[in-house]
């Protein structure tokens, strides 16, 4: 059996990941989750979880939030050492900038159907929205938005079916879906 599996920080980012997948896995490839209590938690299992899994042939995805480090790759280096150590040092290992919101305020089109309102499309073109992997809290900035419609876990579920894969705004968003685009063609080959 073919199985992605994704090793994630929280479960905001298995409720949209269950929602954009089915758009972008080949048949025969079946995801699997393995949710975390945060970053700590990740980092402190990751090698464990990893090593522990049945299917010797399954492929990983570790996919973990900045927040507030400054240094993106220092974290990406220090979960694809942990990736190494556990015997997998294929593994695809993405971080959101900032933060998992970021891909959603790139796809303004997704929120509004994920949460049934309108008018947040006009904001697209503002340089906030443009690039929103630079703001500094991309929750608070969906949440007010949205005008307090936006929750982490049901929010994700809502916006991850109607995300674009082929937009480029949240260039880690971009990167996540190339990523995975490329682990996934592996597979199938």
């Amino acid at each position: 059996m073919s199985e992605l599996v994704f090793m994630l920080e929280e479960a905001s980012a298995k409720a949209m990941l269950e929602g954009l997948l089915p758009k972008m896995l080949p048949a025969g490839i079946t995801p699997r989750y393995i949710v975390f209590e945060g970053k700590q938690d990740l980092e402190k299992q990751l090698v464990r979880k990893i090593r522990g899994y049945r299917n010797p042939t399954a492929r990983f995805v570790v996919m973990r939030d900045q927040d507030a480090n400054p240094d993106c790759t220092a974290v990406k280096a220090k979960l694809s050492e942990l990736c190494r150590q556990a015997g997998k040092p294929a593994a695809l290992v993405r971080i959101a900038c900032r933060e998992l919101e970021s891909f959603y305020l790139g796809d303004l089109a997704a929120v509004e159907r994920g949460l049934e309102i309108t008018g947040l499309v006009r904001h697209q073109p503002n340089k906030l929205f443009r690039e929103p992997d630079h703001l500094g809290s991309p929750s608070k900035g969906l949440k007010t938005l949205t005008k307090g419609l936006y929750q982490k876990v049901g929010g994700s579920r809502s916006i991850g079916p109607f995300l674009d894969p082929d937009n480029t705004r949240s260039a880690s968003f971009h990167n996540l879906v190339t990523g995975i685009r490329r682990v996934a063609g592996e597979m199938a080959a």
